[in-house]
């Protein structure tokens, strides 16, 4: 089983690759904070279990056209979300106006940008993992909350539902016990759902295994 640094080593590899972009790649190579580093191993991992979607160092432009970075962009579809972790030590505690103004103005900007944000106090990470957990379970959620499509039936859409909760891929028999079926049966409402690219396989080739939300 790959552990969190193996998947975070190629995670940050696979940014640095694909980034044409001079000035955040610089700031890739020279590696992620610690408080972000924290975050992603004792928050965000243990919970979603993947980095898709997840791009560190994200740059946005200002309204002066200059750069900032946001710490996480969260960005699964049209959607925008953005994770700052806040440290704390002399210069979090001695904040002076200005930087105090400066961290309004960012939050305002990207707010009218129509990001989603999320600000999690590195404290809280040390302190209240479990309850930074949740936190994010939610974030996600909000970027996925969408309605099963009409024209399936009752326990397609409840499929679809099912798989909408599940922050991991799942098996057939996890949906058997969820919609009490039988195996076969959810097997059938499976294969049907990934046909009309509703679902798609997650593990597995010769014998499907376990599925997921499509483009998740």
């Amino acid at each position: 089983m790959s552990t969190f640094e193996q998947i975070y080593e190629e995670w940050l590899e696979k940014n640095i690759a694909q980034e044409e972009n001079q000035r955040r790649r610089e700031l890739l190579v020279k590696g992620l904070g610690h408080g972000t580093i924290e975050f992603l191993r004792t928050i965000w991992y243990p919970a979603v279990q993947h980095f898709d979607h997840l791009y560190p160092e994200w740059e946005v432009r200002d309204f002066h056209n200059g750069y900032r970075y946001i710490d996480l962009a969260y960005l699964p579809g049209t959607m925008k979300g953005a994770i700052e972790i806040q440290g704390y030590g002399p210069h979090a505690r001695d904040l002076d106006v200005r930087r105090f103004k400066d961290l309004c103005w960012r939050h305002s900007l990207l707010a009218l940008d129509h990001w989603i944000i999320l600000p999690i106090a590195y404290l809280s990470i040390k302190d209240e993992p479990q309850r930074c957990q949740q936190l994010i379970l939610s974030f996600i959620g909000r970027f996925m909350a969408v309605d099963a499509p009409p024209e399936l039936d009752y326990l397609e859409a409840e499929t679809v539902r099912f798989a909408l909760r599940q922050f991991h891929s799942f098996s057939p028999a996890e949906l058997a016990n969820h919609l009490s079926i039988s195996d076969q049966y959810a097997r059938r409402i499976l294969h049907k759902l990934v046909s009309a690219n509703h679902l798609e396989v997650a593990t597995g080739s010769k014998r499907y295994r376990k599925y997921r939300l499509r483009n998740l």
